[in-house]
């Protein structure tokens, strides 16, 4: 069953951003961008390197008007912990929810009931709320965020530019293709 123009459900989690906890709902994310980024546990391996990678690529991101939020399923005091102790986690600034009892991984369907842990799974998320994009990896497989602010590029410009569509390792400035019209031409 696809997620894509899901609605993301009412929700209030704690997060940690910026040597504070802070209160984030549903409403936070209406009227701009975001990319959800879900990954297992703080204190793994594989997570830190995603996120920094984030992190690395956040301005980017603000430039875009997207914001960032990356979701497990620990508290906001371990969020906090981490961060502490982490030079790696000091390098995140944008606001890292808490989703102890997977309300938001349920909601997006990424919740291991098991062990109530999150798949890697990153939503880019529309300002009407609605999921426009999304992928789920294995557990021991890091994403690239080069590919998902790509990934919400494109779908900013085909918000904006409906009769045109984004192909394949599409980049700002590089050309589209119409449906209809460019169909014909390979047929």
């Amino acid at each position: 069953m696809s997620l894509i123009q899901k609605e993301v459900g009412d929700f209030s989690v704690q997060a940690f951003q910026n040597d504070a906890f802070k209160t984030v709902t549903r409403a936070d994310i209406l009227g701009k961008w975001s990319v959800f980024f879900f990954y297992p546990a703080d204190f793994t391996f594989v997570c830190p390197t995603e996120l920094e990678d984030l992190a690395d690529k956040y301005d980017d991101f603000k430039k875009l008007g997207c914001e960032v939020y990356s979701i497990s399923c620990d508290t906001h005091f371990v969020h906090k912990a981490w961060h502490d102790i982490s030079k790696t986690i000091q390098k995140i600034h944008y606001p890292m929810l808490a989703d102890p009892t997977g309300v938001l991984a349920r909601d997006f369907g990424v919740l291991i009931e098991a062990t109530g842990l999150a798949e890697r799974g990153d939503f880019i998320i529309n300002p009407d709320g609605k999921i426009v994009a999304y992928e789920v990896t294995a557990s021991n497989v890091g994403r690239n965020a080069e590919e998902i602010l790509r990934r919400v590029q494109a779908s900013q410009f085909v918000a904006k530019n409906g009769d045109q569509v984004c192909p394949a390792k599409w980049k700002p400035g590089a050309g589209t293709l119409k449906p209809g019209l460019d169909l014909v031409g390979r047929l």
